[in-house]
């Protein structure tokens, strides 16, 4: 795991709402949606600083929206997934490898990585992703092919399949009066 780093941020908006991009001096680092579950560890990052015209959050931000609009499936990004444990960076590169319009369960993952027996740290390390979209967590199922946690939430996860599937996201709820 990293050291205290500064990166560069920037918040972009998309059909699912705002989503927080952050990147080290050459690689993209973090995306985050607004209100996602797990946000950077407050530990590994020393300062934010402000940019929006740093070139990979813009060519990030062009690449999302060419997905957003079904004219890309694959990121052409460079990563830096070196913020996670050793666990968790194999897992998330492992979930690069799953194709646009493809799933498989989190039981399956695991015994892509040879570890057949470690389900649930699978889980944990892919709901700790910190590449939403990106990083294609959403493409992991539960057992039986069902949808289960997703830190951008489950109306997100089934917009980002739908998306892939049909080239039209699913719509979000429309969220109820207080």
């Amino acid at each position: 795991m990293k050291l205290p780093h500064t990166l560069t941020q920037a918040t972009i908006a998309t059909p699912l709402g705002p989503m927080r991009l952050a990147a080290t001096e050459c690689a993209l680092a973090g995306a985050w949606f607004h209100d996602q579950r797990y946000a950077p560890e407050p530990a590994l990052v020393a300062s934010w600083r402000p940019d929006s015209h740093h070139p990979v959050l813009r060519e990030t931000a062009r690449q999302l929206a060419d997905h957003f609009a079904a004219r890309r499936q694959a990121f052409d990004l460079p990563l830096d997934l070196s913020f996670g444990t050793p666990f968790q960076t194999a897992v998330w590169r492992a979930l690069c490898a799953i194709p646009a319009g493809h799933t498989l369960s989190y039981g399956e993952l695991a015994r892509r990585l040879d570890a057949p027996n470690a389900v649930r740290a699978v889980g944990a390390a892919v709901g700790r992703n910190p590449l939403s979209v990106v990083v294609p967590c959403h493409r992991v199922l539960g057992a039986r092919g069902g949808l289960t946690g997703y830190a951008g939430g489950l109306p997100r996860k089934q917009a980002l399949l739908r998306l892939e599937a049909t080239g039209r996201p699913a719509p979000l709820p429309t969220p109820m009066p207080a």
